[in-house]
């Protein structure tokens, strides 16, 4: 019941955070993105060394965000 009650919250906090640096990808904010970026990583891992979250679950968000990010900074040049 207590730890249920731990991984709640700790999942809880890093969806938020994940939203956050969504919305700012799908809102084309470079800055906040890349602001945000490395603190939804601490997050992640925090969560994975807790046991919240499967670390290749981590690891995969973490992939997955950072292409986002890196796809929105780089200017698109054909």
């Amino acid at each position: 019941m207590r730890r249920n009650a731990i991984n709640k919250k700790n999942k809880s906090a890093l969806r938020n955070q994940v939203k956050k640096l969504r919305e700012a990808i799908n809102n084309n904010d470079r800055e906040t993105a890349l602001k945000l970026l490395p603190i939804t990583f601490s997050f992640i891992d925090k969560s994975v060394k807790k046991g919240t979250i499967h670390e290749n679950k981590g690891n995969r968000d973490k992939s997955r965000l950072s292409r986002q990010v890196e796809l929105l900074t780089s200017p698109t040049s054909k």
